[in-house]
């Protein structure tokens, strides 16, 4: 799920943050853009390894500025520094271990297989992570897959059905990557790291022919759901783009791609679109781009009685004697940790990756363990960091033989 090559990227933090200095959309060039939300030092790690506390306390951070385009919906972070992030072999993101997500992942792969035909076919992913879904597509179409990303390590393809088919280059994208059209083009939770997002649709379009016909297929963080929700664990500094369908769409088709489809998916976490390279279309988005304006002249207000109410039931939790633990050590729990300002009030963070186990949180140093050892921890509360995995975190808990609060974000 990584990005471009920093070197690509002509967006960064001095450029952008100057106090009164207009700060212009990196998605369809508006000259201003409004600021509504800022955290300051987080991490810019939310998903790398740290071998110890001391590590992960002293790690790199930034800041978080979330601007608004009124003209395109766009919400983009200025302040973000590609500098200052990393993507390497210990950038940690996979969620496959999940029976939930796996599930997903699956039918997802056989969905995009059966609607455009992906039978036998060459297919490409920007931003492959470990290659679990290319892997899927082999598996399931026989496609052969050719996957990019600086975080992957073909090593743990080895023996797995159908990664014979799949090729992952460890590197940053570069557009050379895609000199030979792919009859499919997909890319999964990465352009959300990308801050000049106009520029890389661009990219990837200039390597793109009508007569071919490649179907494109993108999928993103959904962030209308954020600014209704007050969703603060989903924001944080890596992720320095967000969309709604209104805002994604309109960059798409200014890149001159024909949208032919968009979806809001899992939970209403994850936004997808599929296209084709194609002329301009043009769409009507007043609307949509009233309700989303509400939206965020109300999120200081309603982010921060939200983030009070879960301070307040954490640090009560813990002034009763309960050992508070957070079920899922990615970004969210990250997020929720540095904004909240929580130390001691948590006693260790639980998740089912086995590859996080014994390493410690960024920002904040809490140990990760395996689930298995909460039998000994004794948790009086769990507070699971994604809702959509609260059946299969329950049934987890009681086959432990824990009996205790859980609750969910």
């Amino acid at each position: 799920m990584n990005l471009v090559d920093p070197a690509l990227s002509a967006r960064t933090q001095d450029a952008l943050t100057r106090e009164g200095t207009p700060v212009a959309c990196p998605s369809c060039a508006a000259a201003q853009t409004q600021l509504f939300y800022k955290v300051e030092n987080v991490p810019t790690n939310s998903c790398i390894l740290f071998a110890t506390r001391e590590e992960a306390l002293g790690c790199l951070r930034g800041e978080v500025a979330l601007h608004f385009c009124s003209d395109c919906g766009f919400i983009f972070n200025a302040s973000f520094d590609q500098f200052l992030t990393e993507y390497s072999g210990r950038y940690e993101e996979t969620q496959g271990f999940s029976p939930t997500f796996s599930r997903f992942h699956r039918n997802l792969a056989a969905e995009l297989i059966e609607r455009h035909g992906l039978r036998g076919r060459e297919v490409m992913e920007i931003g492959c992570g470990k290659g679990e879904f290319l892997v899927l597509l082999s598996q399931l179409g026989e496609n052969t897959g050719v996957g990019v990303d600086p975080g992957a390590l073909p090593e743990r393809l080895e023996g797995v059905e159908g990664a014979e088919r799949v090729t992952l280059i460890p590197e940053y994208f570069r557009p050379d990557h895609c000199a030979s059209e792919p009859d499919f083009l997909c890319c999964k939770m990465t352009l959300e790291h990308i801050p000049d997002t106009a520029s890389f649709i661009s990219t990837i379009r200039a390597g793109l022919t009508e007569d071919k016909g490649t179907v494109v297929f993108f999928q993103v963080p959904e962030t209308y759901r954020i600014l209704e929700h007050c969703a603060f664990e989903d924001i944080y500094h890596e992720h320095c783009s967000y969309f709604t369908e209104t805002s994604l769409r309109r960059l798409f088709e200014d890149c001159d791609f024909a949208v032919s489809r968009t979806a809001i998916e899992y939970d209403d976490q994850y936004l997808t679109i599929e296209a084709t390279a194609s002329g301009k279309q043009e769409g009507d988005d007043g609307s949509s781009l009233a309700d989303l304006a509400q939206l965020v002249a109300s999120f200081p207000e309603r982010v921060a009685a939200h983030k009070a109410h879960w301070r307040d039931r954490v640090k009560a939790a813990a002034a009763e004697g309960k050992s508070v633990v957070l079920w899922g050590s990615g970004s969210k729990a990250v997020s929720f940790l540095t904004s909240l300002d929580l130390d001691e009030e948590v006693t260790c963070v639980t998740d089912i990756n086995p590859n996080r186990h014994g390493h410690f949180m960024p920002g904040t140093g809490h140990p990760i363990v395996a689930p298995e050892e909460l039998a000994e921890i004794k948790p009086g509360l769990i507070v699971i960091m994604n809702r959509i995995y609260k059946d299969e975190i329950e049934d987890y808990v009681s086959s432990l033989g824990i009996s205790c609060e859980v609750t969910f974000l």
